[in-house]
């Protein structure tokens, strides 16, 4: 049965260009479930879009001497060419600085207002004694006053998972330059967890079948819940809509409050530019699915605090209340968060040098060996190291000696000896125990896809294309030049599983699909691809930024076993994937950190 699937994807920071690691947590685990949602029938609106209010933007703007739109804007078209190269498919990736973004945070706060959700508090802000900026909690550092890690930062504790405020870190000091942050009393407005803990907990309780690191961590924290302001003492970001506060300059919604609204804000953009204005509706209302994407680090803000906002928004927080703009919006189906994609047992980061972006990792080695390499050995369920010696090994042995080899010998011999798909006579047990085994892996590695559990369901395809591969060598086509239907049959048995596995790869491997689907004969688009498209703000005179989106919807693939159609010519392939040299796995290219 189709469902209206809604896959929302964490938004990247528009500080800098994005790095594998990012990658590997928001953008290619989201971009082989939607495809696989899609194939198998649903309806999907996949969305993002680059985030780009707060300090953090301001401070890196003044390294490069810009203003902070003038690097929002640099660095959105950074990422979004990326993210296109990546092939993700996006229905919209956007921005959080658009006209449709800022009413759409200012309305859903309207409605946690209005329900009681909100509250003015006043505490002691962090400030820049050099500056006078307001320091952002994220960029402060010292000792958790709970388990005494030394490095919690100024909003949690990533070693207990406590929630925490600037001012209770022991020794705090500033990330930007080390100083000590003068703390001055100022009011903000908060958002109330504790008035979700009933109503988050009887929530969290039904979501038995999330992924246990995100499950566990959730629940822990539901009890010790405070509450978490929302504004901030800058002039970079969404103003406030409420009496006494949208006069204030110096006043805003914090980045994290209205970036995780922005999942609302682009559907609400996308339906929108597609001429139907309520189309959004359809993928966060009813029976209609919602599952979010994310590294591990963004864990608290999409199981806890967006769930929160939802409920208030919704007006079925512990105080009631009554729906506000929006109507009652779906909770997140599923929250999937994967671990860290390491270098030396150590996150990636920019200031250490340890970093591989993905603008040079895709001119180098193209989008689908890094797509792969994501999937079957990427951070799903752990922290898992990233080596160049194993990703020329997955490349070499299994992309370009598995897959690649199948398709190019199987191809091959049809072209040489009948131009064309050859026809199937008698098939014999081992045809039959093949074909077989193809069409069971449309349902195995389906259900791994449908709950995210991408290592199973690329090692299941796998699997189909190592037995195609052993039946080649045991029939052995090349030496049948005496039986031709023999041949024949064997070749047309081989051909059917390789396009079976192309579907069952394409979720994975999009780019080289299309190939795979033309050298089998295949004509029009087989997977296709995001296109990047100027558009106009759509509130905002004379301004004009990049978008992600595309066409998902026509003749694509599906997921299904497919007949083969008889005579369809053939033209000789040409390789699928090129082997990479042996010693690049022991450096990795010249512009690479050396990782071991």
């Amino acid at each position: 049965m189709s469902a209206s699937v809604l896959t929302a994807v964490a938004w990247p920071y528009a500080n800098g260009p994005r790095h594998i690691g990012h990658v590997s947590g928001f953008g290619v685990p989201s971009d082989v479930f939607s495809r696989y949602m899609r194939m198998s029938g649903h309806r999907v609106l996949m969305v993002s879009g680059t985030d780009e209010h707060g300090t953090p933007i301001q401070v890196q703007a003044e390294k490069e001497g810009l203003t902070a739109r003038e690097l929002a804007d640099k660095y959105n078209r950074v990422i979004a060419n990326d993210l296109q190269g990546l092939g993700l498919s996006y229905d919209l990736f956007t921005r959080t600085t658009t006209g449709n973004h800022y009413q759409v945070v200012q309305d859903l706060f309207t409605a946690l207002w209005r329900n009681g959700y909100v509250i003015p508090k006043t505490e002691m802000g962090a400030i820049s004694p050099s500056t006078g900026r307001t320091l952002p909690d994220r960029y402060i550092e010292g000792t958790c006053p709970h388990c005494g890690y030394d490095g919690a930062r100024g909003d949690q504790c990533d070693n207990c998972g406590n929630q925490l405020d600037p001012s209770e870190l022991i020794n705090p000091r500033s990330k930007i330059n080390g100083e000590v942050p003068k703390f001055v009393e100022t009011e903000h407005l908060f958002l109330d967890l504790p008035s979700f803990i009933e109503s988050l907990g009887s929530w969290m309780g039904t979501r038995a079948d999330w992924r246990p690191n995100v499950l566990n961590f959730s629940q822990n924290l539901i009890k010790d819940l405070r509450p978490r302001a929302i504004t901030r003492d800058l002039d970079w970001g969404v103003p406030i809509p409420l009496d006494g506060w949208s006069d204030q300059p110096m006043k805003r919604f914090y980045v994290w409050f209205d970036a995780v609204i922005g999942y609302l804000s682009a559907s609400v953009e996308w339906a929108r530019r597609s001429g139907d204005p309520d189309a959004w509706k359809e993928f966060w209302t009813g029976d209609a699915q919602g599952y979010y994407f994310m590294g591990k680090d963004n864990i608290v803000f999409h199981s806890l605090i967006w769930p929160s906002l939802l409920l208030g928004q919704n007006g079925a927080g512990d105080k009631g209340g009554e729906p506000g703009r929006f109507g009652t919006l779906n909770l997140p189906t599923e929250v999937v968060s994967s671990e860290f994609l390491t270098m030396s047992g150590s996150k990636f980061s920019t200031s250490r040098g340890t970093v591989i972006y993905v603008t040079d990792f895709l001119k180098e080695f193209g989008p689908d060996a890094l797509r792969y390499f994501i999937s079957v050995a990427g951070p799903e369920n752990q922290d898992t190291d990233f080596t160049w010696e194993e990703f020329v090994r997955r490349t070499n042995f299994e992309l370009a000696n598995e897959w690649g080899n199948l398709v190019n010998r199987s191809v091959s011999m049809a072209h040489k000896n009948v131009g064309a798909i050859p026809k199937a006579t008698a098939l014999t047990p081992a045809d039959h125990e093949l074909l077989a085994q193809s069409k069971a892996a449309f349902d195995t590695v389906g259900a791994h896809l449908r709950r995210s559990r991408f290592k199973q369901a690329s090692g299941e395809a796998m699997r189909v294309i190592s037995a195609a591969n052993k039946y080649l060598s045991d029939q052995e086509p090349w030496k049948l030049k005496d039986d031709p239907d023999r041949r024949d049959s064997v070749l047309h048995t081989a051909l059917q599983v390789v396009q079976d596995a192309n579907t069952l790869m394409t979720p994975f491997l999009p780019h080289s699909a299309q190939k795979v689907h033309e050298a089998l004969g295949g004509t029009g688009v087989w997977a296709a691809q995001p296109a990047l498209t100027e558009v106009d703000d759509l509130d905002v005179p004379d301004r004009s930024y990049p978008v992600l989106t595309g066409d998902y919807a026509g003749e694509q693939a599906r997921w299904e076993s497919t007949p083969l159609e008889v005579g369809r010519p053939l033209q000789k392939p040409s390789p699928l994937f090129a082997k990479l040299d042996p010693e690049l796995g022991e450096t990795g290219p010249e512009w690479a950190p050396i990782v071991k």
